[in-house]
């Protein structure tokens, strides 16, 4: 899921993340910069008062040692007691330049030519002077400019060498922040992504953020508009096939009546014409109150159900309807238990199986297969379908190359009822294992 979201489509939480750990990390190193900044500024001023002090606190005693000292003896190097590194060396020399002590570590060449009071900076140095004597002793302690900047990267050091496991930290805990500030908006996309297209009822918005609100209250007023349209289109389809059966039986028969009785052969004739545009009417709205069962709701039930044999039952009432569907062949080799409504299934079934019984080789077999759990085969013979024709099909009075009567409404209802019921429905040309036929894979809802 983080891989997803780092390197799909620019997302609100990547966004925020991004934003929010990068506006951290600035806003630490900006910190570490200004406080080591202000350490660098506050060793300076504690390194001067250390020279400064080291001037005053040894003079005295430098003075009294030249004092002591014999007239016309030469500059002492002070020996040390035991070996070490001399951070601060100095000079004692007087007015005129010639040195009168030294330690042990100091080089004359890293001092001015001329001694003076105060501090002073060289290239490599920083260097205090002190006076005594009426200024004919003066001492200056010098410091390496190196010493204070290694000083200084080590205190910095301190400062930004956390920030290496203090960044990824913060990316981590800010995309952890982040996602679970937004969970009531993913919670509230899954909840669109879940309906079908029968499932138009209000989703529950509690807990999504102030500014995402007013959209969901949208997304409910709009859903609610469209499931208020469609209603009263399934209502007007489903009552005006409804209002349609009695006066189409009716006619249907009067005219056979018609047929029966009359002795003028012509007259029967058109009685049959008559009879056979009433039996195809009788079958499109049939066919339409379907179609408004499909997409309508109900699709699924609350409890699961075996749906086995609601397809055995199918089959069976196919084959006593007429003798020509004793080719149907049923082979069951897993079982079907889902939450789809059985009446539903079952709407959807005999449609793919009119489908293969009207549009099929006339007398080859049709091969109706549970290959597994949840999945119900329909293969029929007949001629390869083309890609393009296999997407029109599913649409609402489309029909393929054929004479077969039909209204083309089988597989659009299969379509509406696998969609509105979270189902895949899936048909390809040729079937699977031949090199003709046409094949539909229904896969219900786990």
């Amino acid at each position: 899921m983080m891989w997803r979201i780092w390197t799909g489509a620019p997302s609100l939480q990547r966004r925020l993340s991004l934003g929010l750990a990068i506006g951290v990390t600035a806003m630490w190193l900006a910190a570490a910069i200004a406080a080591g900044l202000v350490i660098r500024e506050e060793l300076d001023e504690a390194y001067d008062s250390a020279l400064q002090e080291t001037a005053q606190r040894l003079l005295p005693l430098a003075v009294l040692d030249i004092v002591e000292r014999s007239a016309g003896a030469g500059g002492r190097r002070v020996t040390p007691i035991g070996e070490h590194k001399e951070f601060l060396t100095y000079l004692v020399r007087d007015s005129k330049g010639r040195i009168l002590m030294q330690s042990h570590d100091a080089v004359p060449a890293d001092f001015p030519d001329t001694p003076a009071h105060g501090f002073r900076t060289t290239k490599t140095h920083r260097i205090y002077g002190e006076k005594a004597v009426s200024g004919t002793i003066i001492m200056e302690v010098a410091e390496t400019l190196a010493h204070r900047r290694e000083a200084a990267l080590e205190a910095a050091g301190t400062l930004f060498l956390p920030l290496l496991g203090l960044i990824p930290a913060s990316l981590f805990g800010v995309w952890w922040f982040v996602r679970v500030s937004i969970r009531p908006i993913r919670s509230f996309r899954g909840a669109i992504e879940a309906r079908g297209e029968g499932d138009l009822s209000p989703i529950a918005d509690g807990g999504l953020p102030a500014e995402i609100e007013p959209i969901a209250d949208a997304v409910n007023r709009l859903m609610e508009r469209l499931r208020r349209a469609l209603e009263a289109e399934r209502s007007f389809t489903a009552n005006s096939a409804h209002e349609l059966r009695t006066p189409i039986a009716a006619a249907l028969a009067h005219t056979q009546r018609l047929i029966a009785v009359s002795k003028d052969e012509a007259v029967r004739e058109r009685g049959r014409h008559i009879e056979a545009g009433l039996t195809r009417l009788s079958s499109l709205s049939e066919k339409l109150m379907q179609l408004a069962r499909a997409e309508g709701a109900g699709l699924i039930a609350e409890v699961e159900q075996d749906l086995t044999v609601v397809l055995e039952h199918l089959v069976e009432e196919f084959r006593r309807a007429e003798p020509e569907n004793a080719r149907l062949r049923l082979v069951t080799n897993g079982c079907l238990v889902s939450h789809m409504d059985a009446d539903a299934f079952a709407i959807l079934v005999r449609n793919l199986i009119e489908n293969a019984l009207k549009h099929g080789e006339p007398k080859g077999m049709i091969e109706i297969e549970v290959p597994s759990d949840n999945v119900v085969r329909v293969v029929n013979g007949g001629a390869v379908v083309g890609s393009d024709e296999l997407k029109r099909l599913r649409g609402r009075f489309e029909r393929g190359a054929t004479r077969a009567k039909g209204a083309g409404l089988g597989l659009a209802i299969a379509q509406a009822i696998a969609a509105g019921s979270g189902a895949e429905l899936t048909l390809s040309s040729p079937a699977a294992g031949r090199e003709d036929g046409f094949e539909a894979v229904l896969r219900l809802p786990e």
